[in-house]
């Protein structure tokens, strides 16, 4: 019983495999990082299929504001993480979680933790360099756009629900003050990224019009993109995007050019 226990826990450990081989554990595990001398926790989520001699596509999923906090956990009960628990034979990947402290958003500390968090799970886990895709909910769909702006090297495709570009108390521009037209100038930095984006028509939270103006921004520039707009949908449009077999298919067709 101690054994099968001391076997469960941590990054690195190890199950019992057929005919005395080992293999890494499985499911949503507990991590910590320390980034800029601030520790936070966060999870990684590791396919059954795992195998570490096969690369892995990998996607860092940023959370909506209701979960920030520093219990590491809350960041996996909405969105992605409920999707692949219904149905994880759809998401064969591992997949990077962090979670942003209260009164924090994805701009800023919380955002290079996140591209950190990354970095490491590629290096532990044999990630996939050309199958790696960014996705968020609200306050992570923002993220999305910013770590996707900052960062249009590392991402093989995005994938934004209900975000937004304008900004507010608490959630500060990732762009350049005094940038005339935000969702031009984002859009000519992700044109090259194959996009879906995701809203509820009845989103009263964040109006459809926060990605309506990317959309057609990026389409302006010819990018490769798809708009899902979900009629009488509210903010939660997250369960009908991540709950989708054809959104999963499409992603993991994506790979770096």
């Amino acid at each position: 019983m101690r054994i099968s226990r001391m076997l469960a826990i941590g990054a690195l450990a190890l199950a019992p495999g057929p005919l005395g081989a080992q293999q890494a554990a499985t499911g949503f595990l507990d991590r910590v990082i320390t980034h800029a001398g601030v520790e936070y926790a966060y999870q990684v989520y590791i396919p059954a299929a795992y195998r570490p001699s096969a690369p892995s596509p990998v996607i860092l999923f940023l959370h909506g504001a209701g979960e920030r906090g520093s219990d590491g956990k809350a960041q996996s009960a909405v969105g992605l993480g409920p999707a692949i628990r219904e149905h994880p034979e759809r998401w064969p990947a591992i997949v990077v979680l962090p979670q942003v402290p209260e009164g924090q958003s994805w701009v800023g500390p919380a955002g290079a933790m996140a591209m950190a968090a990354l970095d490491r799970t590629l290096e532990e886990f044999r990630g996939d360099p050309a199958r790696i895709y960014l996705t968020g909910l609200s306050m992570g769909g923002n993220g999305s756009w910013a770590l996707g702006y900052q960062h249009t090297d590392r991402f093989a495709a995005i994938v934004a629900v209900c975000g937004f570009l304008a900004t507010g108390p608490g959630f500060p521009s990732f762009l350049a003050a005094g940038t005339a037209d935000a969702a031009a100038e984002v859009a000519a930095r992700l044109k090259g990224i194959p996009i879906q984006v995701f809203h509820g028509d009845a989103d009263r939270v964040v109006p459809a019009a926060e990605s309506r103006q990317v959309v057609a921004a990026l389409r302006a520039v010819g990018a490769d993109v798809q708009y899902t707009e979900l009629p009488g949908v509210g903010h939660n449009a997250w369960d009908a995007a991540y709950g989708s077999a054809e959104l999963a298919g499409w992603l993991f067709a994506q790979r770096k050019r």
